[in-house]
């Protein structure tokens, strides 16, 4: 008997937020020069600043893309605007980011996958020519990489960053070795589907689940699941979450809300 904790990256083991806004920037310009034409440094250390309040909508790293364009819409008046950039404040995009997606994409006539592809590829292209400083724009949570190199638990990484940079910076920054097959990256399927092979492999058999997530929608996704019963499910406190969102969770008998620190012991 024992613990098998699936545990996501961004958010619960990592904070990517500064990496991933810049490597979002990079990659914007890139996809839209021409926008970007007059864009001072002042502009664009505001868009990163406010891509730190927008975090919680982010579900796979392509939309942080989408959020440094909009929130330039939003900022420069010269720039073209999509229909809905008009007024639009942080608080609307945090309430509404899954109906506006759908909207930009498609007057913006994006695809999701080339969009996924350009934002790897500006991240191997920063590794590449500046990995310390790709992996000093990261940082763990407190006490997060102590915990996972003496936790007694079997642990698995469940997350929608590409498996290649999950490793790196589990390897570099946090000095951890989890083997490459523990490791479940963007490409590998829904997390449900992943939580449902996890539960299923006959070595878990027996073993406690538990399944740390800083997203409460896809922790709701899991409760919708018959099959995923037997998860113990956590929010961390600590990560891409809003207040509202807290708070609702309290409000939901399968969740618990979890302090880092607690985190921290349950993993030793």
């Amino acid at each position: 008997m024992g613990d098998l904790y699936a545990l996501d990256f961004d958010g619960v083991l990592c904070d990517s937020c500064g990496e991933s806004s810049l490597s979002a920037l990079k990659a914007a310009k890139i996809r839209w020069p021409n926008l970007f034409v007059d864009v001072d440094v002042e502009t664009e250390e505001w868009i990163v600043d406010q891509m730190h309040l927008v975090r919680p909508v982010v579900e796979t790293g392509y939309e942080n893309v989408l959020l440094v364009r909009l929130l330039l819409e939003t900022r420069k008046p010269t720039v073209q605007k999509s229909s809905v950039a008009s007024g639009l404040t942080i608080d609307a995009i945090l309430e509404s980011w899954l109906r506006l997606k759908p909207i930009i994409m498609e007057e913006w006539n994006e695809d999701r996958d080339a969009l996924i592809e350009l934002f790897g590829k500006v991240r191997d292209e920063w590794i590449e020519h500046d990995f310390a400083g790709w992996i000093n724009a990261n940082r763990f949570y407190p006490g997060i990489a102590d915990a996972l190199r003496f936790s007694s638990s079997k642990l698995y990484i469940v997350t929608t960053k590409q498996s290649r940079f999950a490793d790196a910076l589990l390897r570099e920054l946090a000095g951890v070795e989890i083997p490459s097959q523990r490791i479940f990256g963007l490409g590998t399927g829904p997390k449900v589907e992943v939580l449902k092979q996890l539960q299923n492999k006959p070595e878990n058999m027996g073993l406690t689940l538990h399944f740390v997530e800083d997203r409460l929608a896809t922790l709701k996704n899991v409760i919708k699941e018959p099959d995923l019963g037997k998860w113990n499910l956590y929010l961390g406190k600590w990560g891409y979450n809003t207040e509202k969102e807290r708070q609702e969770a309290e409000g939901i008998l399968r969740i618990r809300l979890l302090e880092l620190s607690d985190f921290s012991k349950k993993l030793k």
